[in-house]
């Protein structure tokens, strides 16, 4: 038989009383991991457990009301050396209790320090040990950060406020400065968290040339979302990366692994905005420095070489007149001896033209002789060269009358040759004549006239 419907604060009362009345939620030793942990007069947290794959399988909102806290708070650092934050695991020791409007809570009145680190502050421990053991801790560290950088490769969730609020800050910022900014999407929160970020990763890097950082951004959120950024796959990842990366992951209280490994680590996605802005101004102050610098140097410059043109333009008169007198006195000096020298270069120049006379005498003698002896050889040659040419070309001359006659067109018809002639000049192609042209053919003993009928040419 079914139960008569009741309101819902009356639910609400049965279960508070079925909360109160059980023995087993009140006064118990519980082991759990903070999370979100803050103070505000009285600490609030949540109490979380997780997997073996570091996965959050259990959450219970707890609170440390101020009465307890006063002694709770320093019995745990007296004891581990730290204070309580997020990420610690505790074993703390309280009730449940349920109020109808704020549902389910666990009062903690005292705690264990035994339990003083969580499985979210071992894992990243161990993953820095890790690292560390393959010396790539600080690979990303050591890359070298542009001085302004500009092409910014984002990782985000397309629609996280986070990126909204990064790209807003880029965009309005009001020194004008420009940012090319291109999302790879990725999953910030879950289990898929670090496969999608190296995913994303792995995009950025088939376009590497185009980007001078890569932003790693994710906007708040309970600390327990960010577990799947404490993954070793990912870390590894973001250490061996070809570019400096930043990470502005969650809120300022909020630290990932990532943050120890990354080029620069930023409160939230607004403060690494800010970084890359403040970069580009850092650069533009000294920018604008030099150029000052360079204005002033070169008005320095410019004072001192007018100040060298005055100079010169006051000694260059004194100077000239120094010169000019400094010439003046040589002319003098070459004026004094020119005189001198001259009187001797021509005294040289007698004794030199007697040498020469006396040896042209010499010569001319010599000269003569040899000319009178030479004639005398030239006469008898003239006596007998003539009569010896005479006869030589007297020869010669026979020769070649007996070779003319030998050669004579007279001769040659008396051969059997003959010679035809048209209009008074020989033919020598058949071509030459037209039909019926009257010729002439000369012959040894007479001529003959014809009127040519036909012609054949070869």
């Amino acid at each position: 038989m079914a139960l008569p419907p009741i309101t819902l604060r009356q639910l609400a009362q049965e279960l508070g009383n079925a909360i109160r009345f059980n023995p087993n939620l009140t006064a118990r030793w519980v082991v759990a991991e903070l999370s979100d942990f803050s103070i505000r007069g009285h600490a609030y947290m949540e109490l979380i457990e997780k997997d073996d794959e570091g996965l959050t399988v259990a959450r219970l909102k707890a609170n440390i009301w101020r009465s307890n806290l006063c002694h709770v708070a320093p019995k745990f650092e007296r004891a581990t050396g730290q204070t309580l934050k997020s990420g610690l695991k505790v074993m703390v020791y309280g009730s449940v209790a349920y109020h109808e409007q704020y549902g389910v809570s666990f009062n903690i009145v005292d705690i264990d320090p035994s339990y003083t680190l969580g499985d979210m502050e071992r894992i990243r421990r161990e993953i820095i040990q890790t690292l560390t053991r393959e010396g790539v801790i600080n690979l990303n560290k050591e890359q070298e950060m542009s001085l302004a950088p500009q092409r910014i490769a984002v990782v985000s969730a397309a629609g996280a406020a986070g990126y909204g609020d990064f790209v807003n800050q880029l965009q309005s910022n009001t020194q004008g400065f420009k940012f090319y900014c291109h999302l790879f999407e990725a999953v910030m929160q879950g289990e898929r968290t670090a496969a999608s970020v190296i995913d994303a990763l792995h995009r950025i890097e088939m376009t590497i040339d185009l980007w001078d950082c890569v932003v790693i951004i994710r906007g708040g959120g309970s600390t327990s979302d960010l577990n799947g950024f404490d993954n070793l796959e990912l870390a590894r990842a973001v250490a061996t990366f070809s570019l400096p990366i930043i990470v502005g992951i969650g809120h300022e209280r909020d630290r990932t692994v990532l943050d120890d490994i990354a080029h620069t680590r930023v409160k939230t996605p607004t403060a690494a905005a800010e970084w890359l802005i403040n970069s580009a101004q850092q650069l533009l102050d000294r920018v604008t420095s030099l150029a000052r610098q360079v204005a002033d140097e070169a008005r320095v410059q410019y004072s001192e070489a007018l100040k060298q043109v005055s100079y010169i333009e006051v000694s260059l008169p004194a100077l000239a007149q120094q010169r000019l007198t400094g010439a003046k006195a040589v002319l003098s000096n070459i004026a004094s001896t020119l005189p001198h020298i001259a009187k001797n270069r021509v005294i040289a120049a007698n004794r030199s033209l007697e040498s020469m006379m006396s040896s042209v005498r010499q010569a001319g003698a010599s000269k003569l002789s040899a000319a009178d002896t030479y004639l005398n050889v030239l006469q008898n040659n003239i006596k007998i060269s003539p009569l010896k040419a005479l006869r030589q070309q007297t020869r010669r001359v026979e020769a070649l009358q007996g070779v003319v006659n030998a050669l004579s067109p007279q001769n040659t018809l008396r051969r059997g040759y003959s010679v035809t002639t048209y209009k008074g000049k020989a033919v020598r192609r058949a071509d030459e004549l037209p039909t019926m042209a009257q010729i002439v053919t000369r012959l040894a003993d007479g001529e003959v006239t014809s009127i040519v009928t036909t012609k054949k040419t070869k």
